[in-house]
């Protein structure tokens, strides 16, 4: 089984992630770091040389080349993966997806205090982060909420998921 972890930039992502390998013993990875070492470029030269809809398709042929490959797996996704090219569905039908739902305030205080916004395209451009990530969670909500499996944000932690995930009847590994 997949474990595929969706939310907004800021929300935990790749830091629980890395948690719940190390809980369940299974590998981990980030598909923003994949598309990097892919395509050899960092994320803000791909958005400034080739655009966002380049970088969105490159996400979504990344995403079908890891959900295709066997064995269980914890993901960390970007935080638009599931809205575009039906990645959503991708995921869904390769594992289970699980919302870090992390309330604006929050976000932008880890935001601000990782100084993150400079190195995340979208934030870059955005003006006002908290303003942005106000505006860019209202549209990507309906995705997010569409998640087998939510995590809000006083309990992200490997074992609460693990929990949760234990209550579901998920199993993702041997060691569950």
């Amino acid at each position: 089984m997949k474990l595929f972890l969706i939310g907004m930039p800021g929300s935990g992502k790749t830091t629980l992630g890395r948690a719940l390998a190390d809980h369940f013993s299974l590998p981990f990875l980030d598909l923003d770091a994949e598309i990097v070492a892919r395509a050899g470029q960092v994320i803000p030269a791909i958005f400034l040389q080739h655009g966002e809809a380049h970088f969105r398709q490159l996400e979504a042929d990344t995403l079908r080349e890891v959900t295709a490959q066997p064995g269980p797996l914890v993901l960390a996704t970007g935080g638009g993966t599931p809205c575009f090219h039906h990645n959503l569905a991708v995921l869904q039908a390769h594992g289970v997806t699980l919302w870090l739902d992390v309330p604006v305030p929050l976000l932008a205080a880890r935001l601000a205090a990782a100084a993150e916004t400079k190195s995340r395209p979208l934030l870059a451009t955005s003006g006002p982060t908290e303003k942005w990530l106000l505006e860019t969670l209202s549209t990507r909500t309906q995705f997010y909420q569409q998640a087998r499996l939510r995590c809000p944000a006083d309990a992200c932690t490997a074992t609460a998921v693990a929990a949760q995930l234990a209550a579901a009847g998920i199993v993702l590994s041997e060691n569950t």
